[in-house]
């Protein structure tokens, strides 16, 4: 049952080793210190725009769960927070609760307790490609009356996964650029821990989508998930999962590939941001805002003071990069001076991307 499944999913993320196979090559990335900021601290604004709604600093709780009650709590519980901080919040994938109408509580309970804040819906992939349309993806939107849906892909881990279904032909495009003509609300293309490349935002832009969410590899492994539930399972997939718990576009690269191949693009940079300084490099690197799924669950489990601890230390630290960079909003942190070497730089070599070109793509008004 797909209940059971992300059950076991919650629970391999908060006690098993499922992170950092690689690096996010944020590490790579250095803000240039200004002795000199030029600002008091007190007079630093970490406040941005989500889809047209002003949000309190540029970092999202990207989607993770629902479908259970016990799933449910998990949800109420950040979208108290998150409403608290002003800051946007995703749900895990609502199929279930398309499917399964007692699991949409577990979903609907996010609006009921975060009113204002921007709330982003989601559906998989696949399921365009088994039959769902429009009215399906409306229904996920109305559930949680959301501002936008990411639509996620996620071909690593249905590969991987005992029970997955890795259906990605073309024409799953064709039918979501068809469903964007009369949704109600924007689409995000949402990668889950293996990043997105050029070639794909390239080709997602070619189809009229330009809102992506990279999540890239350096953060949890689904594939790497899956191989625990394939060991548990007794499935013959989970040494192969092995051999690919590294697999995908590491998180910085993965910023910087959809930045440099669709410039005007609106870019949540996720996949192990663990704190602020991370959200920093992340936006300063091409980024809109940055995402986190992983530390935001954990600190849930042990209780709404500690995300809000959480929370207020993660932006605390955002501040201060943006602080000691002299920049006074986040617009000024994306045009910051920045070093990007070793791992990151021979990356962007490899692949075409000159640091003089991507520089001057960095700092232009998006």
């Amino acid at each position: 049952m797909i209940s059971n499944r992300k059950v076991q999913h919650v629970e391999i993320c908060l006690y098993e080793d499922v992170e950092a196979f690689t690096s996010t090559l944020l590490e790579d990335v250095v803000l240039v210190h200004k002795a000199m900021p030029g600002l008091s601290f007190n007079e630093i604004d970490t406040s941005t725009y989500f889809f047209k709604k002003k949000i309190s600093a540029p970092l999202m709780v990207t989607g993770m769960t629902g479908g259970t009650q016990f799933l449910g709590k998990i949800n109420q519980t950040i979208a108290e927070v998150a409403e608290e901080v002003g800051i946007p919040m995703g749900v895990g994938s609502q199929r279930i609760a398309i499917e399964k109408e007692s699991a949409a509580e577990s979903f609907k309970v996010v609006r009921k307790y975060a009113p204002t804040i921007p709330v982003v819906a989601n559906l998989g992939a696949p399921q365009l490609a088994r039959g769902y349309g429009l009215k399906e993806v409306e229904k996920a939107v109305s559930m949680i009356e959301a501002d936008v849906i990411a639509i996620h892909f996620n071909p690593a881990q249905e590969l991987f996964q005992p029970e997955g279904e890795p259906e990605y032909p073309m024409a799953i495009l064709e039918k979501l650029r068809d469903i964007s003509k009369s949704l109600s609300v924007p689409i995000i293309i949402k990668e889950t821990g293996t990043g997105i490349s050029m070639e794909v935002a390239s080709l997602m832009s070619s189809f009229g989508f330009k809102n992506f969410d990279v999540s890239g590899q350096g953060g949890t492994s689904w594939v790497a998930v899956e191989m625990v539930r394939d060991k548990a399972m007794g499935n013959w997939k989970a040494k192969s999962a092995s051999l690919f718990a590294n697999w995908g576009v590491p998180t910085g690269a993965s910023i910087v590939e959809t930045r440099y191949s669709v410039p005007e693009a609106f870019i949540v940079g996720s996949g192990g941001i663990r704190n602020g300084l991370d959200v920093a490099k992340a936006i300063a690197l091409g980024a809109d805002v940055a995402g986190m799924a992983n530390p935001v669950l954990k600190r849930a489990m042990e209780g709404k003071d500690s995300l809000r601890e959480f929370f207020k230390r993660t932006i605390f630290e955002l501040k201060s990069a943006m602080m000691l960079t002299g920049s006074k909003d986040v617009e000024s942190l994306k045009r910051t001076s920045v070093v990007i070497w070793k791992g990151l730089k021979e990356w962007m070599e490899s692949r075409g991307i000159s640091l003089s070109t991507y520089e001057k793509l960095r700092k232009r008004e998006r």
